[in-house]
């Protein structure tokens, strides 16, 4: 479940900043809102998938509170994925 929980996170954290650094200038600067329709539809279900396999990791890997909420949290701040994988995640 963890393997599975590692790859979501890394394509949840890649959506995000591809979300904000092109879809987002892309719909603004040259408005092209379609790239965030579509980013933002794949953004959105991988947030989910996140969100709902870290629950079940929690669950079967008896995850305290605080890391839980850490792990939620850093979902939505850019990069902050790729923090959760190094610090929690680098030998599983």
């Amino acid at each position: 479940m963890v393997k599975i929980f590692k790859t979501v996170a890394l394509l949840e954290g890649i959506s995000l900043l591809l979300l904000l650094f092109f879809a987002m200038p892309m719909k603004y600067i040259f408005e092209l809102p379609i790239y965030v329709k579509v980013i933002g539809m794949a953004h959105g279900l991988l947030f989910i998938a996140y969100i709902a396999l870290a629950i079940m990791n929690k669950i079967e890997e008896k995850w305290e509170n605080t890391k839980f909420l850490f792990i939620c949290l850093a979902s939505v701040v850019p990069f902050g994925t790729f923090y959760i994988e190094k610090k929690y995640f680098r030998n599983a």
